[in-house]
């Protein structure tokens, strides 16, 4: 028996840790924000408050909080350690590391697409385009869509049956969310639009039309980068 109770202990552990994770995302905290107090999330997640200690310690493992006795929990990435192969979350310049990203994505996510559309099955159809669905629908009902958004983008890498392409997979979730933190989710109505003619193109299996759709939408991506920066820049250089 308690065995038993162990391994259910473990369990709602690691179901909290997943959901305080998700907690993060989808209210868009960034890096510095502090999480309510214990008390706050255990009634939040109607589990113990010890079941909540051991999520933090885990979550403070993976890098994503930290603790500072005396002043509270805070995050410290929204990329846990080990869908970070290449270390990015230890770079301090966010606004270059998003567009070095992008750029990255622009080579590697339209020869996915187009991958995508020759090997997708009728049922990786059919999850895509419930994907698609999900994150029109939490757009438009404004709620947080990053989870959505970023599993989107991991079924279309699914879909090439190419199992290099989804061990990329950990980049890509990286770009997703830099993107996102980055612009505060600034083109909604481009990902809605764009990430439909990606979905219909694979849906059809028009490669061409995959790799074109893609591209556009990675490019609204870089686009909206490269002026953030050019801002920034020049807010700089008016300060100096």
């Amino acid at each position: 028996m308690n065995q038993l109770s162990d391994m259910k202990n473990k369990l709602l552990v690691e179901q909290t840790r997943d959901r305080i994770f998700h907690y993060i995302l989808d209210q868009d905290l960034e890096v510095g924000a502090k999480l309510p107090n214990e008390f706050v999330l255990a009634n939040q997640f109607e589990v113990g408050r010890s079941t909540i200690r051991e999520a933090v310690k885990q979550l403070v493992s993976q890098g994503i909080l930290s603790v500072k006795q005396g002043s509270g929990t805070y995050v410290t990435s929204i990329t846990p350690v080990d869908q970070d192969p290449l270390g990015l979350r230890a770079v301090k310049d966010k606004m270059k590391l998003a567009w070095d990203l992008v750029n990255v994505r622009m080579i590697l996510e339209p020869e996915i697409a187009e991958l995508a559309a020759l090997n997708a099955t009728d049922e990786d159809i059919k999850r895509l385009q419930e994907l698609c669905d999900e994150v029109e629908a939490k757009i438009n009902n404004k709620e947080a869509y990053v989870k959505a958004d970023i599993a989107f983008h991991v079924w279309v890498a699914s879909c090439t049956k190419n199992t290099v392409m989804e061990q990329l997979v950990p980049i890509i979730d990286t770009a997703v969310l830099m993107f996102v933190n980055v612009t505060h989710q600034q083109l909604k109505k481009e990902t809605i639009m764009t990430h439909r003619m990606v979905t219909e193109a694979i849906a059809a299996h028009d490669s061409l039309g995959a790799k074109s759709a893609m591209g556009m939408h990675i490019g609204f991506n870089r686009d909206l980068i490269g002026k953030l920066m050019r801002e920034e820049k020049e807010q700089t250089n008016f300060n100096d």
